[in-house]
């Protein structure tokens, strides 16, 4: 699995900070937030022609999308979050 290669360093600081699955949700919440950076600046480039100011519908999509598995990245961090 190329991706726990390519994340050694930050799987072991996160899974050490926050357990396994924390640890891993917390690197995969960090590349989804890349991933947005990218997508937006994208998006700056490709406007709406109907909407001015706006990116392309697709761009619209994909972010809306990133932003919805974010949220429920987040949602699963909390529910395993050990209680005090």
């Amino acid at each position: 699995m190329p991706v726990f290669d390519d994340k050694q360093e930050e799987l072991e600081h996160y899974e050490t900070m926050m357990g396994v699955p924390r640890g891993r949700l917390a690197v995969t919440m960090d590349l989804i937030t890349d991933a947005m950076a990218l997508v937006g600046q994208h998006g700056v480039y490709c406007q709406s022609q109907r909407w001015p100011g706006k990116p392309v519908m697709d761009i619209q999509i994909v972010m809306k999308s990133l932003s919805d598995a974010k949220e429920l990245i987040q949602s699963v961090m909390e529910q395993l979050k050990p209680t005090l």
